[in-house]
């Protein structure tokens, strides 16, 4: 075998090991259970936010735009200044930004506890620290930028229950943090994953995490077609 394509071969096996060890539980076990605080259904249709980092955005968002009662999604950097919200910029790891998404819901479709619990579930794993899978750096952490005091009330009372009942073998690294801002990421970035379905990069590290979704949650899963 040619030294390229067994070096080739050696950094794919790599990164397929790397990637799928965190996804290994939500593909193999039952998704995590339920949040106990959570807000009820809204009456009426109208649009909320959330903001979610998990790792690299492509992935967050492949998870996020395939869940019925969102209706929008849009990846970008939270945690740094506007200065510095560019790709180049934050793949320095020195601006404060986490790769994030932004996930809009119709409230009366699906509850930000419903969200949560799929973020934690196949979104990424939420117990490693600055990283997921073979991607490295503060702007791969987990977070949770909440806008409201529900959110903040929520998510924190759901990590706390998830790290009460040892449901990761590791406790939750996760920050909930206030959000500050919100920058929409290069054009070239969205639905990344939708547009390049033979990248081996999406193949590996976000593909289980779509079929993790629709086997765990079928009753929330949809079909997503792009813009």
């Amino acid at each position: 075998m040619p030294l390229v394509s067994k070096l080739r071969n050696q950094v794919v096996t790599l990164i397929t090991a790397l990637a799928l060890a965190p996804i290994a539980l939500a593909a193999g076990h039952p998704a995590v259970p339920a949040p106990k605080a959570d807000v009820n259904l809204s009456a009426k249709p109208a649009k909320e936010t959330a903001i979610f980092a998990g790792g690299c955005f492509w992935g967050t968002q492949s998870v996020f735009e395939r869940v019925k009662g969102v209706v929008d999604t849009t990846v970008g950097y939270s945690g740094g200044s506007a200065s510095t919200a560019t790709y180049d910029q934050v793949s320095s790891e020195t601006t404060g930004h986490a790769e994030s998404v932004k996930v809009v819901y119709d409230p009366s479709k699906i509850t930000y506890g419903e969200l949560l619990r799929i973020f934690f579930s196949v979104a990424h794993d939420p117990t490693q620290v600055n990283r997921q899978g073979p991607d490295v750096g503060s702007s791969y952490r987990s977070v949770i930028f909440y806008s409201n005091e529900d959110q903040r009330r929520i998510s924190m009372a759901y990590i706390s229950q998830l790290n009460d009942a040892h449901i990761f073998p590791r406790p939750i690294a996760t920050q909930v943090v206030p959000l500050k801002a919100f920058y929409d990421a290069e054009s070239y970035h969205q639905d990344y994953a939708l547009h390049n379905p033979d990248n081996p990069y999406i193949q590996v590290c976000d593909r289980p995490r779509i079929e993790a979704l629709k086997e765990q949650f079928p009753e929330l899963f949809k079909d997503y077609r792009g813009k």
